[in-house]
Order: C-alpha cells, then structure tokens, then sequence
C-alpha cells in the first residue's frame, strides 16, 4: 500500500493531466476538433486550397492549441491562464521568487521529473501507435476516399494530423501546462493561495 501512495504521489502532475483531460474531455475536445479539421484542410482532406485559406487555417490551428493550453493553464479560466503566462515573464520581485521555488523543486523533485516524463512518453507513445495503426493497419483510409468524405490527393497524413490534434496533441499542451502549475505547487485541488 505505501508504495502505491509513493507512486501516486510521485506520478501526481500526471494523473492531474489525464483528471483535467477526463473532467473537460468536451471542451478540450471541441479546441482539438478545430485544429485538426483545420490541418485536415490544410493537407488537401476537402479538395485544393489557396495560400491565403492556408494561412487562415493556420492562425485557426494555433488558436485552438493556445487556448487549450490556456484553459489548462488556468485550469478553465483562459484569462487566468493568460495572466499566469504573463508572471512568468514578469520581473516583478514576487515573480523572480516563484521562479527561485520553482528552481528549487526542480532541484529537489527531479526524480519525481523524470518520472512524469517516461509516463508521458509511454502514454504519448501508445497513443501514437494506435493512431500509426488506424491510419495504416485498418480500411478507415481507402473507405473514406471510396465514399468521397477525402480528397483523392489526401494522404494517410490526412487521417494521422486529425487524430493526433484530437488526442496526442491535447494531452501534450495540458501535460505541459500541469508541469508548470506542479513547479509552483499550484495544481487543481491544492488549497495553497494561489500566487502564480
């Protein structure tokens, strides 16, 4: 039992990651939707596009990932996501102490670091190959050209960019946002003031 609560501990900004995934699965769901209909326009899904469409799509895309990455950040207040971002460039006196903490709990918790990232590599790399499997093991391809819901020119790309933008990429922008709120011991549910 105390080394299930030794590892729950030591994975927590991780379990924090796929918590805040589960408990706003629709609207990091949605932001995912748009960026990857948008790349799926962008490798030609829907036919031919201009370089202006592209751009468009473009600015769209990085939208919605900022915005995840803002509404994790914030954990679901975009603005306060935003503000968070902005203390961390600040050179405000209370800002060069939270990023002495933050320097201190690397130096302290590195391990802790570590493992947080091999379970994210594991996580990322699993979905990565279901998703390598849809796209090349199954028929979703060559059914989707046959009943002309993609292009002809449309490559397996097409499907793989898609995917990841609902599922890799999400979890990606959020883990990373966890990682900072875990840094300054701001993640959701600590009691702590929040001072980041």
């Amino acid at each position: 039992m105390k080394n299930i609560t030794e590892l729950s501990t030591t994975l927590e900004w991780t379990q924090h990651s796929l918590r805040f995934l589960k408990k706003h699965f629709l609207v990091i769901l949605s932001l995912g939707l748009i960026a990857g209909l948008g790349r799926a326009a962008q490798l030609k899904a829907f036919g031919e596009i201009s370089a202006t469409l592209h751009l468009v799509l473009e600015v769209i895309i990085q939208s919605a990932r900022i915005l995840i990455f803002l509404f994790a950040l914030g954990v679901t207040n975009v603005l306060s996501g935003l503000k968070r971002v902005a203390a961390i460039f600040s050179i405000k006196k209370d800002s060069s102490q939270m990023r002495r903490a933050a320097l201190g709990k690397f130096r302290m918790h590195w391990k802790r670091m570590l493992w947080n990232l091999c379970a994210f590599l594991i996580i990322s790399f699993l979905i990565n190959l279901f998703i390598d499997h849809v796209a090349y093991e199954t028929c979703m391809y060559i059914s989707l050209r046959e009943r002309g819901i993609l292009y002809a020119d449309a490559s397996e790309w097409t499907i793989i960019l898609f995917l990841k933008n609902l599922s890799v990429i999400p979890f990606t922008l959020v883990f990373n946002a966890m990682c900072l709120l875990w840094f300054v011991n701001r993640l959701p549910g600590k009691s702590a003031r929040d001072t980041f």
